[in-house]
């Protein structure tokens, strides 16, 4: 069973048919959360830990990525997922330098096409598959896709208040 070794979330908890309403709720969770103190959301509680709104610009391009993932998955079988150069994209795009009201539209706006994509998959495509090369190399389904994606969003949730909270 997959779980995350840092938060509570259990991936098998949530039903494929669930997804895309918690992908859209959790959107819109994570930009209520990015937008609720807006003195301090690009400090960043350590040098080595991301700000409120790098969290928010990472979980953007997280649900884009995973999209275009999906639409992958469907048209190749079993396709290797490039990383997302999670920690370079931060730097290039400056995360720390954008607008919060954008990143927060942004956010909700991703995770509404993402929740669309999930929302088209049919059994079959629930099960096609695409090889994660992070952390180890692995194949995936499209519903462990989804349900890791919804992972993002509840886990970044929380890094957003922590990092608010230790900011204050």
């Amino acid at each position: 069973m997959d779980r995350c070794d840092i938060c509570p979330f259990v991936y098998d908890d949530v039903a494929v048919v669930a997804l895309s309403t918690e992908i859209r709720v959790w959107g819109r969770t994570l930009a209520e959360h990015l937008l609720a103190d807006a003195a301090r959301v690009r400090t960043r509680p350590q040098p080595d830990v991301w700000s409120a709104i790098e969290y928010g610009c990472h979980v953007r391009d997280v649900l884009d990525v995973q999209r275009g993932r999906v639409a992958l998955a469907l048209a190749q079988d079993s396709p290797v997922f490039t990383p997302m150069g999670r920690d370079d994209r931060a730097e290039r795009d400056r995360y720390n330098d954008q607008e919060p009201t954008v990143v927060a539209a942004e956010v909700v706006s991703a995770a509404d096409r993402f929740a669309d994509a999930l929302e088209a998959l049919d059994p079959a495509g629930w099960e096609r598959t695409g090889i994660y090369t992070w952390p180890t190399t692995e194949s995936r389904s499209l519903a462990w896709v989804g349900r890791h994606t919804l992972h993002e969003l509840h886990h970044h949730t929380a890094d957003i208040d922590r990092s608010l909270a230790t900011t204050s």
